[in-house]
């Protein structure tokens, strides 16, 4: 449900506003925008406007109503980019509520199988926020291996770099996946799971 959606409605329309907010910084407005056009879509369908308002509130320094519209985000169920659990437990660290936080991060963990490469990049990013850096290799490498498990390219490059910087962070050995980042994205796009 999260992650696997290939067109959710509305998006160009949030992508002009999102374009707005980065050329002006506004955005507060954005937010309020956005928020109302997620109430304005059909339940089922409030996801992902429900998110990507959130993100703007978080860009807006305002952590309380960017969770506000992840938990709805949650609650409406419908399709998304990327889990909005991960935004949530984002917000939730800014709020100061770890341990909300924390469970959101062990339920995910719990469904580590399940969850889409995205998630992992977020996650790991997340992580890395946290200085938490084992934990962060070990979702980027998750990420890494769905990746290649279900032949998406999509994220592959994205995972790869974070992966890599996390990895020379922790001073280990250069690996096989990190030598994947030696190859051309357009022969590894061509040949990506050899």
């Amino acid at each position: 449900r999260w992650g696997t959606v290939g067109i959710v409605a509305g998006v160009d329309e949030f992508d002009e506003i999102e374009f707005q907010a980065a050329r002006t910084g506004n955005h507060v407005r954005a937010a309020v925008r956005m928020s109302r056009l997620a109430m304005e879509a059909a339940p089922g369908k409030r996801a992902e406007p429900h998110v990507r308002a959130g993100e703007q509130w978080m860009m807006a320094d305002d952590a309380q109503r960017a969770a506000d519209e992840f938990a709805a985000a949650i609650e409406d169920g419908g399709p998304t980019f990327a889990d909005p659990r991960v935004y949530l437990a984002r917000a939730l660290i800014n709020l100061e509520r770890e341990p909300e936080a924390d469970a959101l991060l062990s339920t995910l963990t719990a469904e580590r199988d399940k969850v889409t490469p995205r998630t992992c990049d977020l996650i790991a990013e997340l992580l890395t926020e946290q200085a938490d850096l084992p934990g962060a290799l070990d979702w980027a490498t998750a990420g890494v291996e769905q990746c290649i498990e279900r032949a998406d390219d999509a994220e592959l490059q994205l995972l790869l770099r974070l992966r890599y910087r996390i990895r020379v962070d922790l001073v280990l050995q250069e690996d096989d996946y990190d030598r994947m980042l030696d190859i051309p994205p357009e022969e590894l796009a061509a040949h990506p799971w050899e």
